[in-house]
C-alpha cells in the first residue's frame, strides 16, 4: 500500500495573507494624513513606507500597483471595518431595509475622518484603469453589507438587491461627500429616501418577472395543447 500523505494545514499561507492585509492597512493609514493636502500622487507609497518604518520593496511588494492599488484598497480596508462594527454592534433590527441601510451608515461613518481621501481617490480611480474597477468594488460592498443583513437569496432576486444597493451606495456617498450638516443627519435622510426607492422598484421588477413567467406559462401551456389537438 503506498504510505497515507500527511496533510498538513496551511498555517504558514494563512499567516502570510494576515501578515500582508495589517501591512496594507498599515501603510494605508499612514498614507491617509497626507492624501487631504496631496492627494493620491506618485510618490505617496514611498512617504508612506518611510512614516510606517517598512522598506519601500516590502511596501512594492504588498502593493505592486502602487498608488493606485493603496487607492483601491481604500474600499477594502472600509468595507472589513464596517463588517467587524456591525458584527460587534449585532443588530437585530426587524426590518431587512433597517439593517441595510445600518451597514451604508457605518461604513460612511468609518470613512468619515478620510472625507477628503475618498473625494481624491473617485477622482483619482475615476480615469482607467481604476475607472474599470470601481463598479466592481461597489459591488462587493454591496454584497458584503446585504451578507452581513442578513441575505441568503440564491437566485435573480440576490443580484437584483445588489446591483440595486450598489446605485445607492454611489449616489450617497456622493451626497455624503458635500453634506456639512451636524452628524451628517442630511446624508441619513437622503439614504433612507434612497433605499426606500430601490425597495420599490425591486418590488416592480419582481412583479415584472412574476407576470412575464405566467405568460410564459401560459404560451407553453397553449403550445403543448395545440401539439396535442
Amino acid at each position: 500500500m503506498p504510505p497515507s500523505r500527511v496533510k498538513r494545514k496551511p498555517t504558514a499561507a494563512k499567516n502570510r495573507s494576515a501578515g500582508d492585509s495589517g501591512l496594507r492597512t498599515r501603510l494605508l493609514l499612514a498614507a491617509l494624513p497626507d492624501v487631504a493636502f496631496d492627494g493620491w500622487h506618485d510618490d505617496l507609497l514611498t512617504a508612506a513606507a518611510i512614516r510606517a518604518g517598512v522598506t519601500v520593496e516590502k511596501a512594492e511588494e504588498v502593493f505592486p500597483a502602487g498608488t493606485r492599488g493603496l487607492a483601491l484598497y481604500l474600499n477594502e480596508w472600509a468595507d472589513e471595518e464596517t463588517r467587524l462594527r456591525l458584527t460587534r454592534e449585532d443588530t437585530h433590527a426587524p426590518r431587512v431595509r433597517d439593517r441595510v441601510a445600518r451597514g451604508v451608515e457605518i461604513r460612511l461613518d468609518v470613512l468619515t475622518p478620510w472625507k477628503q481621501a475618498v473625494s481624491s481617490a473617485l477622482c483619482y480611480l475615476g480615469t482607467p484603469p481604476g475607472g474599470f474597477l470601481l463598479p466592481a468594488h461597489v459591488w462587493r460592498t454591496a454584497d458584503m453589507i446585504w451578507d452581513m443583513a442578513g441575505d441568503t437569496a440564491t437566485d435573480y432576486n440576490r443580484y437584483t438587491k445588489r446591483l440595486l444597493l450598489s446605485g445607492v451606495l454611489t449616489a450617497t456617498t456622493l451626497y455624503w461627500l458635500g453634506d456639512t450638516s451636524p452628524d451628517h443627519t442630511d446624508t441619513r435622510a437622503f439614504l433612507a429616501r434612497r433605499i426606500d426607492d430601490a425597495l420599490k422598484i425591486g418590488k416592480a421588477a419582481g412583479k415584472a418577472r412574476g407576470a412575464a413567467k405566467g405568460i410564459r406559462d401560459l404560451l407553453r401551456k397553449r403550445e403543448k395543447g395545440g401539439q396535442g389537438a
